[in-house]
């Protein structure tokens, strides 16, 4: 990695980052790790917090870091479905999804997927698009019947992915995929772990629209290992929408990534403090 000035630090962090002593001191733990990072939620419905995390990424970038998004979309795409009178339903957290409601869940993810990029190019930071139109890389096998079109991955097309790395672009993954020409909707998370499993990625980050994981008493746990979070969920302290997303982090553990990280995407530069700073954000799961 090239030598990054501490003159040049001070331009690039913003204000109210992490300090640029932390910041150095990590520098060199991540520099040639690739980073994972799943956005969605309130990051992109609020303008202000979409912008923060494009200036976080682009910040990762210029420090000499491989950052790569997968983003969901979930809210827009109810917002859409309702538009055009399609109630949805979900099982075990997952959307039903028929034949009409896969051609909204595309066309907003890969409308989403273009604002992102559209977003970081504005930047000055390269960035490609990953969908089912445009350099797919995710082939699925079909999920439980009664879901309709959902899908798990089940092959990654990880050349595809690390040529637009080795071009210096910023991957931007839609959490659609494709078996036999037909588009499948996938879970975000899961396709941000399996994407992070691919890559062996030293980091796996979730935005959330919470802290992170909380204990009995709603205060934040800011490290848990695999057998601890198994334990909250069977004690039942992790419940809800978590539970998916935590069996996610340690699948994706149990496969090579060294660290999962939830954390707050409602918090001002919160990616930058859990990589580039002494406190971290949120909770992070490890063996």
């Amino acid at each position: 990695m090239k030598k990054i000035e501490e003159v040049n630090l001070k331009s690039i962090l913003p204000s109210n980052g992490p300090s640029i002593n932390e910041v150095k001191k990590y520098l060199e733990k991540y520099s040639e790790e690739k980073i994972v990072i799943k956005c969605g939620g309130s990051v992109l419905l609020d303008p202000n917090l979409f912008n923060v995390f494009i200036e976080d990424i682009v910040v990762l970038k210029k420090i000499g870091l491989t950052p790569i998004i997968v983003h969901g979309g979930g809210p827009k795409i109810k917002k859409k479905l309702l538009e055009s009178n399609i109630q949805s339903t979900f099982i075990k957290g997952l959307r039903v999804t028929d034949k009409k409601t896969i051609n909204i869940v595309e066309d907003v993810l890969i409308e989403l997927n273009k604002e992102i990029v559209n977003s970081l190019k504005s930047q000055s930071s390269a960035a490609r698009s990953i969908t089912t139109k445009e350099n797919n890389i995710i082939y699925v096998k079909p999920a439980e019947k009664e879901l309709g079109f959902v899908g798990v991955p089940n092959q990654i097309k990880i050349d595809i992915l690390n040529k637009i790395i080795k071009c210096n672009e910023i991957p931007v993954i839609a959490p659609i995929g494709q078996k036999d020409s037909q588009t499948f909707n996938i879970n975000a998370d899961i396709t941000a772990g399996a994407v992070a499993k691919k890559l062996k990625s030293r980091r796996l980050l979730l935005m959330t629209d919470v802290e992170g994981v909380l204990d009995k008493n709603k205060k934040l746990v800011t490290e848990i290992n695999t057998d601890t979070a198994k334990k909250m969920i069977d004690d039942e302290i992790i419940t809800g929408g978590m539970i998916p997303k935590i069996n996610t982090c340690i699948d994706v553990i149990n496969n090579e990534v060294k660290g999962v990280v939830i954390i707050d995407g409602r918090r001002q530069h919160s990616i930058l403090f859990e990589l580039l700073s002494d406190k971290g954000s949120g909770t992070l799961i490890r063996k």
